[in-house]
């Protein structure tokens, strides 16, 4: 078959059909020569190669008639090979697009994917065309039919999940459909997520990634996903079908219309701060053969040399233009074409780094260019964004300084809670600003509360059960000879490391749970739970279980604690019903105008014999419960006032309850299922149970 290329447009980039042909574009500024390869349906034959003649702004482009939707190929780009001028060019390597919607093949780690041998300032000559990943050109979709739920952050509850995880062991799941994107969108796992009543669920890594060469030789892989090679393209491994790309992606896209339908948004966990070509001695997959230069941070003093701000050997560039650009295409192919609601960015300070050696000398600037851009662009107007604010690199502790609508993973909401109930380690001050939504960090410009994204358990660290099952971690199953993972957890084991057959110090286990959830979800701010804390679930004290695709890292639902479950989805229902547990505004305790045009404080901190704290009372060591007495929003005069008690001691505590008005109990940790109903308090005080948080109502009448 003869084909000739025509010249084509410059955008958008990557490959699209159009006009009965497919138009190419192709980010490779410092390239002198670049080279289109088509391949047979399987990958295995290349069958043309046509040159790109066609350049301008470093984006080579070209039209091919007639070949549409279906077509496989792959990059072969020359120019200098000068490591230490940051180029690393070498034709020798087939190159996947990195605007590529659906990636033919598997990875296999190979010496011809190094882009040098045993020199370093020689290009290896072996080519990897045989093992390297394909692009194929992708059918543009039809219009999203189910409308999304734009459920506003401040009412949102976030559910973080593992796509396989998640069901792999789920017994109400058809087992064909265990662990894939149809499994989530199957009724049965729908159903757990509305029975909890979670508003969105925020899937760890869905981008196409490969796994370390170091997991391969354990017999491990990176489950979690952290190691992206396609920023567009939906991981195949949990797709019902994954050699075949269309289909996966018409899977992925069926399973977000699938929880839309149910009133759920999907939040996406990208990793747009590092790629799967490592360090400098990484192989040469896509971005490294294209733009080394461009694409990723280089140290200012040796440019051979990537900055390693990640963890992860490389560090994306995204001060560059074309990063930024690649970066948008991204966000706005997977909220527009694939329905997702919203984004959880790994490591986010890398995102706001400006250039090295530049004025700022890589530091994190939240005026950045990204940023910037992010904000004026319309498909995204209506994204969630949430940070994780901080990085490996020097200052990359960026808590509060995000810009804008975006949200933040509060970690000091983590371990001021973790240390308050679980060791009493932290004054009551220090934890009641947390439950408060952390005002010293987010407080600032037009930010609300539900900026703080609240959480006590994360995919990254230990599940809540682990978190009163152990002092240690024990992640000696990654083969790193239990050096990975956090060792400061501020956790406890209650006694016994591990799991126990004692009756009360499991009791006390789960005490400690019920308390946790219950903070998380009452606290001020956005609430996140992880999958499985709501069933009591345990990854044996694995910590940092990113490459336990396995027992350790999948949902039991056969031990599922039915209690649990009802008590945490009695709490999400009590965050929805009572409008000041989920109003957007800071507390000031200070006296505020309702709509019926009475005058009341917001907020009220009680010491447990009634009078309000004092400074001293804040920060008294010896002394830890108090309470909250939490107003309705103004223009919510008619719903409840809350009073919630917290008491991390390990005897009950008395308090003296606010005279007007009658009190009803709502809930209280100390009971191993949800009360039946609202309990009258006839009394002037109520005792509140050790580690236990209660919650109190009264009504406007």
């Amino acid at each position: 078959m003869s084909v000739r290329l025509e010249p084509g447009l410059p955008h958008p980039l990557g490959a699209t059909p159009r006009d009965g042909g497919t138009n190419f574009a192709l980010f490779a500024g410092h390239a002198t020569r670049v080279e289109l390869c088509l391949f047979d349906v399987g990958g295995t034959q290349e069958w043309a190669r046509l040159e790109l003649r066609q350049h301008e702004d470093g984006i080579w482009h070209g039209f091919l008639p007639e070949l549409g939707a279906g077509l496989v190929y792959g990059w072969r780009v020359h120019g200098p090979f000068e490591p230490g001028a940051g180029h690393r060019h070498n034709p020798h390597k087939l190159l996947l697009d990195p605007c590529a919607r659906e990636i033919v093949g598997r990875f296999e780690w190979r010496e011809e994917h190094l882009g040098h041998a045993d020199d370093p300032l020689q290009p290896d000559g072996r080519d990897n065309a045989a093992w390297a990943l394909k692009a194929r050109v992708a059918e543009a979709l039809p219009p999203l039919r189910q409308p999304r739920p734009h459920t506003a952050l401040a009412e949102s509850v976030l559910y973080e999940l593992h796509v396989k995880g998640f069901t792999k062991l789920m017994p109400g799941v058809p087992e064909p459909l265990r662990g894939s994107y149809a499994g989530l969108a199957h009724p049965a796992a729908i159903a757990h997520l509305r029975r909890l009543g979670v508003t969105a669920v925020s899937l760890l890594p869905v981008h196409y990634a490969i796994s370390e060469e170091r997991l391969g030789t354990l017999g491990l892989s990176n489950y979690w996903g952290y190691n992206t090679i396609g920023f567009f393209a939906a991981d195949p491994r949990w797709s019902l079908t994954p050699d075949d790309p269309s289909a996966t992606r018409a899977e992925f896209r069926a399973m977000v219309e699938a929880l839309h339908a149910a009133g759920i948004e999907v939040l996406l966990d990208v990793v747009y701060n590092h790629t799967a070509e490592a360090g400098e001695q990484g192989p040469t997959i896509a971005f490294r053969g294209l733009d080394n230069a461009s694409y990723y941070r280089l140290q200012p003093e040796d440019r051979a040399l990537c900055e390693n701000l990640t963890g992860c050997g490389n560090t994306l560039a995204l001060h560059h233009p074309r990063v930024t650009q690649l970066v948008l295409d991204s966000l706005r192919y997977w909220a527009g074409e694939m329905g997702v609601d919203g984004f959880r960015f790994d490591l986010a300070p890398v995102l706001g780094r400006t250039a090295p050696g530049g004025p700022a000398a890589g530091g994190f600037d939240p005026q950045a260019a990204f940023f910037a851009a992010l904000a004026q662009d319309p498909p995204l107007a209506g994204c969630k964004l949430i940070a994780e604010p901080w990085d490996a690199g020097p200052h990359g502790y960026q808590l509060g300084r995000f810009p804008g609508r975006w949200a933040e993973w509060n970690d000091r909401f983590r371990d001021a809670n973790r240390l308050y109930w679980l060791t009493r380690g932290v004054t009551r001050g220090e934890f009641a600003r947390r439950f408060a939504a952390s005002d010293d960090f987010f407080h600032h410009g037009l930010r609300k509360p539900s900026a703080s994204i609240n959480f006590v358990a994360a995919h990254d660290g230990f599940t809540l059960l682990d978190t009163v099952s152990h002092n240690h971690r024990h992640n000696q199953a990654n083969g790193e000879h239990n050096r990975d993972g956090h060792h400061a957890n501020f956790s406890i084991n209650c006694g016994v490391e591990g799991a126990s057959a004692h009756p009360a110090l499991n009791a006390l286990r789960k005490q400690h749970v019920r308390t946790l959830l219950a903070n998380t979800l009452l606290a001020h701010g956005t609430p996140m739970l992880l999958a499985g804390d709501e069933i009591g679930r345990t990854q044996r004290g694995n910590n940092n279980a990113y490459c336990q695709d396995n027992e350790i890292g999948w949902l039991d639902w056969a031990r599922a604690d039915e209690a649990l479950i009802e008590v945490c989805a009695r709490l999400v229902a009590l965050r929805r019903e009572l409008p000041a547990l989920h109003q957007d505004r800071w507390l000031r305790g200070e006296e505020v105008e309702r709509v019926d045009g009475e005058r009341r404080p917001d907020a009220a901190w009680l010491h447990p014999d009634g009078r309000e704290m004092s400074i001293e009372d804040w920060h008294e060591l010896s002394q830890h419960a108090f309470a909250l007495l939490l107003e309705p929003p103004p223009q919510a005069p008619q719903s409840a006032t809350v009073l919630v008690l917290f008491n991390p001691a390990p005897a009950p505590t008395r308090f003296a309850l606010p005279s007007e008005g009658r009190w009803q109990l709502r809930f209280d940790s100390g009971h191993e299922r949800p009360l039946a109903g609202a309990v009258a308090v006839d009394t002037p005080a109520f005792e509140l149970g050790p580690h236990s948080l209660a919650l109190l109502c009264r009504s406007s009448s």
